[in-house]
């Protein structure tokens, strides 16, 4: 129990120094942010079916490889990802989110967020930072019984997934995360 609070604690103090202020963490080198981003868009195609044809027909598609969450009381979520246009890296950033309520614990997740229009691309990279919500909206999509998604059904402009080992998570949201452009 000593060893969980001592890295409960340890957790709770990078989630608040790297919500106080984002830019002075160190972002991860742009070549491992890449591959760890490769693997997980990869492994999410391989596991869900109609999910390389709905990349296909994105503008661009955000891949966060690791969010890691932690919280006592109040917490912070924080990763790393890239940009893709056409198959291309176009970008580095960062999703940060604070909140406060009952929380205990440490999560790791993955998140992708599909462009879906030029327009959604266009307007989530002329902003210095994009806060869901506030200067867009994702709509998260989950799996139906099938175990695929219907392509021809996602009418949303913005969409995201949020993976976790197991494959896609529900009842989850990214309302409030801020995501901004870094300097790996």
């Amino acid at each position: 129990m000593n060893s969980l609070l001592k890295t409960l604690c340890l957790a709770l103090l990078m989630a608040t120094a790297i919500l106080a202020d984002p830019r002075m963490s160190e972002a991860g080198s742009a070549a491992k942010i890449e591959a760890d981003a490769n693997a997980t868009l990869h492994s999410f195609v391989s596991q869900v079916p109609g999910a390389r044809e709905l990349a296909n027909k994105a503008a661009g598609i955000l891949v966060f490889p690791s969010v890691i969450k932690a919280g006592i009381g109040f917490g912070g979520e924080y990763g790393e990802g890239i940009l893709l246009n056409q198959q291309r890296v176009v970008g580095y950033y960062n999703l940060v989110s604070a909140s406060f309520g009952f929380q205990l614990g440490v999560q790791q997740r993955s998140v992708i967020i599909m462009f879906m229009t030029r327009d959604a691309l266009a307007g989530f990279e002329q902003r210095a930072g994009w806060k869901i919500g506030v200067d867009g909206s994702v709509t998260i999509i989950t799996v139906g019984v099938g175990g695929n998604i219907d392509t021809e059904q996602v009418v949303s402009p913005v969409i995201g997934f949020i993976l976790d080992q197991k494959g896609l998570m529900y009842n989850l949201t990214l309302e409030g995360s801020k995501i901004s452009r870094i300097n790996p």
